[in-house]
């Protein structure tokens, strides 16, 4: 059956269209993707404005004619950080619903580092051992850890690349001193979950994924996107120090012009930097690989896991 997965998250609304059944590995079919940045649109209340609000009933409604349009038979829709950390999240999820008859599922932050893990478990399979996963959106970075397809531990901290760069880093470049308040925070954040993943031994892969790591993994080096999903992408950490102050010294136009990061990504691209240099470090992680499945695949695929198989 045709599935599409539409992600509110912190930075954009995405609509992805696979080609699935059970068994079988989802075969991409269309993206439709908006910068919607929500994170960055909260009001002093922590409330989503009505500008915002707007704006999101209006790309949901592009989001679910784009569906029709390429024949989605089951609309999987939820939001994450940005809407359910919202003070006004209950309104703004009911308007949504009233306007688009959309009800949008809103994800814990544990939920999304379980549905992230199982996507990165499935596609470097149970070969790859204990893993780490590690995970950085616009309003919050996941850390899962476990052997199984269900992680042993899993926790999500409000690190996200969009929330830190509007909340901590006004200029453009960011003052030195911003720079230097910000690493402790996002360290002292960090340090504080280290022991709950510590007792369980060290993973046999550190895998990372999201477009934050993607971008700083093609800074160090690796693969373009355009040459697929299954080169292998690495992200080493001696190669991510020497890129934290470059990035920090740079403007958010001197940062777009750099390889394979996106226009609309670059003015975050510093503090992500900074949270996954400091995750590494913290949890001793020399190179990571890079996975192209996440969260939404990860939806995909708890989906699939509950449809009767073809062979019952």
């Amino acid at each position: 059956m045709r599935l599409g997965v539409l992600d509110v998250g912190s930075n954009t609304v995405h609509l992805l269209v696979v080609d699935a059944h059970p068994g079988a590995r989802p075969l991409p079919a269309h993206s439709h993707k908006v910068e919607l940045r929500l994170a960055q649109l909260l009001d002093e209340d922590g409330a989503i404005g009505p500008e915002g609000v707007d704006k999101l009933v209006g790309v949901v409604q592009e989001a679910l004619q784009a569906a029709e349009d390429k024949g989605v038979e089951e609309l999987l829709p939820f939001a994450t950080s940005a809407v359910r950390e919202a003070s006004n999240a209950d309104d703004v999820l009911a308007r949504v619903q009233t306007e688009t008859g959309v009800e949008l599922q809103v994800l814990t932050g544990a939920e999304e580092a379980r549905l992230t893990f199982l996507a990165v478990r499935r596609w470097f399979g149970w070969s790859a051992g204990k893993l780490l996963v590690l995970d950085i959106g616009g309003g919050s970075l996941e850390i899962a850890y476990g052997i199984d397809e269900e992680p042993d531990a899993a926790v999500s901290l409000p690190l996200g690349a969009g929330r830190l760069t509007a909340a901590w880093l006004p200029g453009d470049p960011p003052e030195p001193d911003a720079i230097r308040a910000l690493r402790r925070h996002v360290r002292a954040q960090i340090a504080r979950t280290v022991g709950e993943f510590s007792r369980f031994g060290a993973p046999d892969h550190v895998v990372a994924t999201s477009k934050t790591f993607k971008q700083l993994a093609r800074l160090a080096g690796a693969a373009r996107s355009a040459d697929g999903l299954y080169v292998q992408r690495e992200l080493k950490r001696g190669s991510l120090e020497s890129w934290v102050p470059r990035l920090a010294g740079m403007t958010t136009a001197q940062r777009a012009l750099l390889p394979g990061v996106s226009e609309g990504r670059a003015e975050q691209l510093i503090a992500g930097a900074m949270v996954a240099e400091g995750a590494m470090d913290l949890f001793g992680v020399e190179t990571l690989e890079v996975c192209p499945w996440a969260l939404r695949e990860g939806v995909i695929l708890r989906r699939l896991d509950q449809m009767p198989s073809a062979l019952a």
